[in-house]
């Protein structure tokens, strides 16, 4: 793939989160939260180019880099993401203006990797954008879906053995 497709998946993807973060969204169980991020892994991962063959160690660092700054960042848009239960049962969430904030604070940090490999001479190329986008899609819906299993469990009463049974309106005898 070019690096104008490439280009053109990552702006594209990173607007749909962006302006979805901020809806209420309800969260569903069912719901495969890990394929958009396995997807663009496989993306990333099918172009050869994802490390600097003349310079292998410093873009595997600038690589390894952009990796922990999109964990960091989808850990972070995570736990300042608002989740609530509605009366029915269902959970919703939805991004708070933190949220925002550790958005631009990771935004910032890839300009600035990107800027370092630049003026060490190093190509990075867009497949390294594309997979630690993956990891933050990845890590923020692997934690939302757990705090969204930890909320749904203590929002469910458990029931005891016969509480679906009718009992007789009569008067009880002792």
């Amino acid at each position: 793939m070019s690096g104008l497709v490439d280009a053109l998946v990552i702006v594209t993807v990173a607007v749909l989160v962006i302006a979805r973060q901020f809806r209420a969204d309800r969260i569903d169980g069912e719901r495969r939260w890990w394929l958009l991020p396995a997807i663009l892994t496989a993306v990333a991962l099918r172009e050869p180019g994802i490390l600097d063959s003349q310079h292998p160690t410093a873009s595997a660092l600038l690589l390894g880099a952009e990796l922990l700054v999109g964990l960091a960042t989808g850990a972070g848009w995570a736990w300042t993401t608002r989740i609530w239960s509605e009366p029915d049962g269902s959970l919703w969430c939805r991004s708070s203006k933190a949220s925002a904030a550790v958005w631009a604070v990771g935004i910032g940090l890839r300009a600035g990797l990107f800027a370092l490999g630049a003026a060490a001479g190093v190509h990075h190329d867009s497949s390294a954008l594309l997979l630690g986008l993956a990891g933050t899609l990845l890590v923020r819906s692997g934690i939302l879906a757990w705090r969204a299993q930890s909320l749904r469990a203590d929002a469910i009463p458990s029931r005891a053995y016969g509480d679906s049974t009718t009992r007789p309106a009569g008067k009880e005898r002792v």
